[in-house]
């Protein structure tokens, strides 16, 4: 193996898996585009281990050994490369860019959540638990992306993540339920709109339980979306062009709030494609 295909693998992983990532990465220039691929490619296997159906003893020991395998990227092996090509791919990532890679424990500890809990109770939770799942992710991207002040970029990485994560989970509602049996909206605020804990029953209710959520993810995409001012013109197409396709979907679940219990919803290709176009021209989504 070399370190070419230990990217090309990782960028099949993105295209195959992560139609939405696809549409922002591409517009990186290819160094940048091979190193956030290997890393989504790493935070894929690591939600399909909390995701998967083995039982949750078996899924948490499976999450510490890939922990492990991480805290050895930035550590010189004196043998041969891992045959892994993710594990292969984020090494060359770790030596190329100042990556952060505490951001992969925080994503670990994340989905360790979801191997022992079906139930979060109140907003601050679910903020903290969207904080571990999907601002590490962002995070991470900015720590390749490239700022001058970390400190400033990190927060708004952050707040994007919780935005995406965010709407994420109103438009997944019946399929977390359904196939995971898990629900993600606070408990303390599904008792407070009179609605039942599987989310089922009354529409008329949980159409409104849904519309203050989404009303809450928005706030969060006003706060994250300052990053973009600090990035790079290729860096802010991509990030601009994610962030302009999960805010068209949340715009969809705030015109309908009923839609996500009907089935997960999603833009068809064309309008994802014109979404990056504009991202590209600098112009809003």
């Amino acid at each position: 193996m070399n370190t070419e295909d230990a990217f090309k693998h990782c960028e099949r992983i993105a295209r195959a898996k992560a139609k939405n990532f696809a549409y922002g990465v591409r517009l990186l220039p290819l160094p940048k585009r091979q190193a956030l691929s290997a890393v989504y490619a790493l935070a894929r296997r690591i939600d399909d281990v909390g995701d998967g159906s083995l039982p949750a003893p078996a899924r948490l020991e499976e999450l510490e050994r890939i922990r492990a395998q991480v805290r050895t990227l930035c550590v010189p092996t004196g043998g041969a490369p891992s045959p892994d090509p993710v594990m292969y791919a984020l090494r060359a990532v770790a030596a190329r860019y100042p990556l952060l890679l505490g951001a992969f424990d925080e994503l670990i500890d994340g989905c360790e959540l979801d191997c022992t809990r079906t139930t979060i109770q109140t907003y601050d939770e679910l903020v903290q638990y969207c904080r571990l799942v999907a601002g590490s992710i962002g995070r991470l991207a900015v720590s390749i992306f490239g700022v001058r002040d970390m400190a400033v970029a990190a927060p708004l990485a952050d707040a994007l993540g919780i935005a995406l994560q965010m709407t994420n989970i109103l438009r997944d509602i019946v399929e977390d339920r359904e196939k995971l049996g898990r629900v993600y909206i606070p408990r303390q605020e599904i008792v407070g709109f009179g609605c039942r804990d599987d989310l089922t029953g009354d529409r008329d209710r949980l159409a409104l339980l849904i519309s203050y959520e989404a009303r809450r993810a928005r706030s969060w995409y006003e706060q994250g979306l300052t990053l973009l001012p600090l990035l790079d013109y290729r860096s802010r197409a991509c990030v601009a062009t994610m962030a302009g396709i999960y805010r068209r979907l949340l715009g969809r679940i705030e015109a309908e709030p009923e839609l996500p219990l009907l089935g997960r919803i999603s833009l068809p290709g064309w309008e994802k494609a014109w979404l990056a176009s504009r991202a590209l021209a600098g112009l809003p989504a």
